[in-house]
C-alpha cells in the first residue's frame, strides 16, 4: 500500500494522510449541498441532505458482573423507508473491545474498519498492546478531527465498550458528535430509539447482573426501542433477522448466536402475552 516502511507515527490515520490521502476520501471530501430545509441532528442520527444516505439507528451497551454486552438492531433507514434490513452496526475491534455506531451507515462501517486497522497497526509498530483507555482516546480524537463532517450533517456517533484487564471489569465509553468522551459505568444507548432503550434499561438494570440477566434486559430494551421508534428494527421472525449482540469478558469477545437471540425474544413474547 505504501512506498516504504519508514513510519514516523504509530497512528495509522496519520500515516494514511501522509502517504495515501486518497484512501481517506470518504471522511474528508464529502461536501453535501446545504439546503434551508435541513433540520438539526437528533439523538445521534444525522440530518440528511439530498444525498441518498442510509442511516443506522439504535445501539446500546450494558455492564454486567463479568464484563459488558454491546448490541444493536439490524435496520438502516432511507428517509421514511427501510433502506436495509440486515446491516451490521456492532463491530469487533480486537479480542477485548467492540464498537457500535449510529448515524450515516456507510461512514460508520468505514470508521469501524479503520479503527480495527488502527489498533492492529499501533500494536505492531509499538510492540505493545494498546490499553482500553488508549483506544477510547484515539476514537475521541478521530471524531474531533472530523468535526467539519458533523457540521455538514454527516454525523456518526459511536459507543465503545470493552473488558479492562487492569480494572477486571467491563467498561463503556460514550461520545458526542464533536469527540467528547465520557465514561459510563452501567449502560447507555444512542440512535433514534436510544431514549426508549435507555428508559427500559433504567427500569430493569441493576449492578452486578449475571450474563443471562443482562442478555434478557438488553433484548427487551431493543424490543421497546423498535416498538416506539419507526427507525429501529425489531426481531423479524419471518426473515430470521435478529439484533446483533456481543459479549466481552475476561476470556475475550463472542457473538450470541441468532438461535439464542431468537430464544430470548420467544421468551420475551411469552412474558408479554401474560
Amino acid at each position: 500500500m505504501f512506498d516504504d516502511r519508514d513510519y514516523s507515527s504509530s497512528n495509522f490515520i496519520e500515516v494514511l494522510r501522509q502517504k495515501r490521502p486518497d484512501l481517506l476520501a470518504p471522511f474528508h471530501t464529502v461536501n453535501p449541498p446545504t439546503h434551508s430545509h435541513q433540520t438539526a441532528p437528533v439523538s445521534g442520527v444525522s440530518a440528511k441532505s439530498d444525498l441518498d444516505l442510509l442511516e443506522g439507528t439504535t445501539v446500546l451497551a450494558a455492564v454486567y458482573d463479568e464484563g459488558v454486552v454491546i448490541a444493536g438492531d439490524r435496520q438502516a433507514t432511507d428517509g421514511f423507508q427501510v433502506g436495509e434490513r440486515r446491516i451490521e452496526k456492532v463491530f469487533e475491534i480486537d479480542k477485548s473491545s467492540a464498537i457500535a455506531i449510529a448515524g450515516i451507515a456507510g461512514l460508520a462501517i468505514e470508521m469501524a474498519r479503520l479503527f480495527q486497522v488502527q489498533v492492529e497497526f499501533y500494536e505492531k509498530i509499538e510492540g505493545t498492546m494498546l490499553s482500553l483507555d488508549g483506544k477510547a482516546n484515539f476514537l475521541s480524537n478521530w471524531l474531533r478531527a472530523n468535526l467539519n463532517m458533523a457540521l455538514e450533517g454527516l454525523i456518526v456517533v459511536p459507543i465503545f465498550a470493552g473488558y479492562d484487564s487492569k480494572q477486571a471489569q467491563g467498561r463503556i465509553f460514550k461520545y458526542d458528535a464533536i469527540g467528547g468522551r465520557y465514561d459510563e459505568s452501567t449502560y447507555y444507548a444512542i440512535g433514534s430509539g436510544g431514549k426508549d432503550a435507555r428508559s427500559t434499561l433504567k427500569k430493569l438494570y441493576r449492578p452486578g447482573m449475571s450474563r443471562d440477566e443482562i442478555l434478557k434486559i438488553v433484548s427487551e430494551a431493543l424490543w421497546d426501542a423498535a416498538d416506539e421508534d419507526l427507525g429501529t428494527g425489531g426481531p423479524d421472525l419471518i426473515r430470521d433477522i435478529f439484533p446483533t449482540i456481543k459479549v466481552i469478558d475476561q476470556s475475550g469477545i463472542s457473538d450470541i448466536p441468532d438461535s439464542d437471540v431468537k430464544a430470548l425474544y420467544t421468551e420475551l413474547l411469552e412474558r408479554l402475552k401474560d
